[in-house]
């Protein structure tokens, strides 16, 4: 059901009054529970325990994790777990115990819980693995021991190192959790997905933290962005799920621009990132590949193999040789469309009519066209080019790949030498490589010298708005087009295949601009 699902903050502060002004603000951004974990206090004790949940206005859990648990206390373990106790005789909501400490554990309960307990206090058991996901049947078992052990709830933390162990851990949520109140959550980047979609999968509670730099395990996203991104309260076991597919995807700015179009839309889904290594193999996994996840957005490597993976390919992707959008059919099976080449001409267009006056329409017919990459984007771009009237010349770091997209689209291939000492000028310049991309935002896929040759200059990157490529080209006298322009139109028709609903470009943009700064 709708807000069965937790919102919860670790407060990892290193003393009581800091702590104090965290559990403040984590209420503020709106936390149902908040985890107070006491082994980062640098002075722990019943005097702290006490003073955290006596100002604390929300459920807490009570956690003392071991520095043998990725915690940080390497105390006296009695000490420990009798710190545990004492947050218990004070009236925590939940004490969390480690399933490896339970048996020690509970042999020092006092005599109020082994007379039927307090009332007031769930004790979590959890089991946490910093090494990876153990198999199902492990997990099983470790559920098992939970339960057979005392918990009221289980907690199961574990390092995800490709995505597909996610299925994993859903699956015991799926399995497990009408048995016992669970938490089921998976560490590093390639698990923040059971993070993001906790509500969905049925999980207990999901950790966000309320800053970056205040996370308390790796993969934690922040506690604003599931609650209002994400729309974690909202979900339910029906939710449908778009998502993003690349490697990497940290960068991309996708779900701040879907998400607020999904909830203006009133549509029952959650967009999300997905860092994936090999995407036949996501795709083909029973989680992934379910009817639930009924769209992708495809970015850098996967956007040739997406098209593989695809039961039908849109015509125009099909001559491209490239997708970037998978739609779910009602068969089960995808169809592949790209949805990149009408956004970039468009872009390209629109700044071609500024510079000449030329209506957009007719802005590229008998221009040349100068494509830096030969990957998906570049295909993407040299084939609308193509369709557009215009010449088109590839320059790529490879000539081979540059002379095979060339021979595809009928244009001719140059290297990046010829680019840069001006062998190889036209009316358009236009980068779809990753250079000039955060991190490297110091570095441009064309030298400046060459830029006064052209009309128009567009970059396909939008991390930074402001590329060194734009920049130069605006010094240069060129016009210019943002990756921005393009990431905002191919992102309005992705949402109008997932969803069929028409998308509001001018809120996309808004959302987009104001997740960058």
């Amino acid at each position: 059901a709708a807000g069965a699902c937790k919102l919860t903050t670790s407060v990892v502060a290193p003393s009581v009054p800091i702590a104090l002004l965290d559990v403040e603000e984590a209420i503020e951004l709106g936390a149902d529970v908040v985890e107070l974990r006491m082994d980062f206090l640098e002075r722990r004790g019943r005097e702290a325990t006490e003073a955290l949940l006596r100002k604390c206005e929300r459920p807490a859990i009570v956690t003392n994790r071991p520095i043998w648990e990725g915690g940080r206390n390497d105390g006296d373990e009695d000490e420990r777990l009798d710190s545990l106790w004492e947050a218990y005789e004070l009236g925590a909501a939940y004490v969390d115990c480690e399933l490896l400490a339970a048996e020690r554990f509970f042999a020092r309960a006092p005599d109020s819980f082994k007379s039927g307990g307090n009332g007031k206090t769930k004790i979590i058991l959890s089991s946490h693995n910093y090494e990876e996901t153990p198999s199902d049947v492990e997990l099983a078992k470790i559920h098992a021991a939970c339960v057979a052990a005392g918990a009221d709830i289980v907690k199961i933390a574990c390092v995800c190192k490709e995505i597909e162990d996610v299925e994993r851990l859903e699956r015991l949520l799926r399995e497990r959790g009408g048995e016992k109140e669970t938490i089921a959550l998976g560490m590093s980047e390639h698990g923040q997905v059971s993070r993001l979609l906790a509500a969905k999968f049925g999980s207990y509670l999901t950790f966000g933290a309320i800053r970056r730099g205040a996370e308390s395990a790796p993969g934690q996203p922040l506690l604003g962005e599931l609650r209002d991104m994400y729309r974690v309260p909202t979900q339910t076991s029906s939710t449908k799920v778009m998502g993003v597919i690349g490697n990497p995807i940290g960068h991309s700015k996708s779900p701040a621009l879907h998400n607020p179009c999904l909830a203006a839309a009133n549509v029952d889904a959650c967009y999300v990132p997905l860092l994936v290594k090999d995407i036949k193999q996501f795709l083909a996994s029973p989680l992934f590949g379910s009817e639930d996840f009924v769209g992708f957005s495809v970015t850098i490597p996967h956007k040739e193999a997406a098209l593989e993976a695809c039961a039908e390919v849109d015509p125009v992707a099909k001559q491209i040789g490239a997708v970037n959008t998978l739609v779910r059919q009602p068969d089960g099976s995808l169809k592949g469309y790209n949805t990149d080449y009408a956004a970039a001409i468009d872009a390209i267009e629109v700044a071609m009519e500024k510079k000449t006056g030329t209506p957009a329409a007719k802005a590229l017919e008998g221009k040349t066209v100068v494509v830096i990459g030969a990957g998906g984007a570049g295909k993407a771009l040299a084939f609308g080019a193509k369709f557009k009237g215009a010449n088109v010349i590839i320059a790529n770091r490879s000539v081979e790949r540059a002379q095979a997209l060339a021979d595809a689209c009928g244009g001719r291939a140059v290297s990046l030498e010829d680019l840069a000492e001006g062998r190889a000028s036209g009316d358009v310049l236009a980068n779809t490589t990753s250079v000039g991309m955060q991190p490297y935002i110091a570095e441009s896929p064309a030298p400046a010298s060459v830029l006064g040759d052209f009309s128009v200059v567009f970059d396909a990157v939008y991390t930074p708005l402001d590329t060194r490529l734009l920049r130069e080209a605006k010094e240069a006298g060129c016009e210019i087009a943002s990756g921005l322009d393009m990431f905002v139109g191919q992102a309005a028709r992705q949402f109008e295949l997932f969803t069929g609903e028409t998308a509001d470009i001018s809120l996309m943009r808004e959302a987009v601009l104001s997740s960058m700064k």
